[in-house]
């Protein structure tokens, strides 16, 4: 159910990080998805990186993302399966204020059309931070267009009713209440 109300649209500052040991920024086709969709929705890119899988870098990147007002979102791609190098939900899950179990909930409902029973093996998760949404998502392209066209596009979108997250964001809503 999408209700547009009259609010006003809002554009985030988003970060894209994709955790992977095989990707370059050239091959790496699900962080250019979250990219271009984001973009192309009006929200802005604040940082892409690409980190290969280690608990310690991907904390530290992501750590730095929420101690940053610039960065309201933090979108992370790879690492949440269950080899021994999957370590992204492992990375993030510390530095979460509030867990938003209904996230991982609905990617993998939605996620049922598309891939069956395998949905039991994404270890998607989302959170607050500090004022910043992080999302975790598996590493198939597929998976991100899932997340953003089923969830995040509208999540991330202050018109959407009856709730968003943009009144959560730390800068977004300094910047709802002033416009």
């Amino acid at each position: 159910m999408n209700h547009k109300a009259e609010a006003q649209f809002v554009p985030l500052n988003i970060a894209v990080l994709t955790v992977s040991d095989t990707r370059t920024l050239e091959t790496d086709t699900s962080g250019q998805l979250f990219v271009d969709r984001l973009q192309g929705a009006g929200h802005s890119l604040a940082a892409r990186v690409l980190l290969k899988d280690d608990l310690y870098k991907i904390r530290a990147q992501v750590a730095g993302w929420i101690a940053d007002d610039s960065v309201q979102v933090v979108l992370i791609t790879g690492g949440t399966g269950f080899t021994a190098r999957d370590s992204t939900p492992e990375a993030v899950a510390c530095l979460l204020d509030k867990q938003v179990d209904g996230f991982g909930e609905l990617f993998r409902q939605i996620s049922v059309a598309d891939i069956g029973t395998s949905t039991v093996q994404s270890r998607a998760l989302a959170g607050l931070a500090n004022g910043t949404l992080v999302c975790c998502l598996p590493g198939s392209t597929n998976a991100c267009r899932t997340a953003w066209d089923g969830i995040l596009n509208e999540q991330l979108d202050a018109r959407h009713r009856p709730c968003n997250f943009v009144p959560h964001l730390t800068q977004a809503a300094a910047c709802e209440s002033r416009g």
